[in-house]
C-alpha cells in the first residue's frame, strides 16, 4: 500500500535580530582585529585611540549579545543566525574582557 501523505516545508525567514546581532559580532570581530594591529604596530604605545576602540566594540559585542537572546522570541524564524550571532558575540565578549584585563595589568 503506497504512503499518499504529502510534505511540505516552509520557507523560514531568518530572524531580524539574530542577522543584526551576527552583524554586530562581525563589527566587534573586525574592531578587535584593527586594535590588536594597531596596539602591535605601536608596540604597546598606541594611547587613547585603542582604549576607545576597545571599548566601543565591547559594547557592540554586548549588545550583540542582548540582541541575539531577545530575537529568540521571534516566532516563525529560523534560528540559525540567533545562534550564530549570541555566541559569537558571547566569545567576542570574553575575548574583549580578557583584552582589557589584561592591559590593565
Amino acid at each position: 500500500m503506497a504512503d499518499n501523505r504529502r510534505y511540505t516545508f516552509d520557507e523560514q525567514r531568518e530572524s531580524g535580530g539574530g542577522k543584526f546581532s551576527s552583524a554586530l559580532a562581525l563589527a566587534s570581530f573586525i574592531l578587535f582585529s584593527a586594535d590588536v594591529i594597531v596596539s602591535l604596530h605601536s608596540q604597546g604605545n598606541a594611547g587613547s585611540v585603542t582604549g576607545v576602540i576597545a571599548v566601543v566594540a565591547m559594547l557592540l559585542s554586548i549588545y550583540g549579545f542582548y540582541t541575539g537572546m531577545k530575537s529568540f522570541n521571534e516566532r516563525d524564524v529560523s534560528p540559525t543566525f540567533s545562534i550564530i550571532g549570541s555566541i559569537f558575540s558571547g566569545v567576542m565578549m570574553v575575548g574583549w574582557l580578557t583584552l582589557i584585563l589584561i592591559g590593565l595589568a
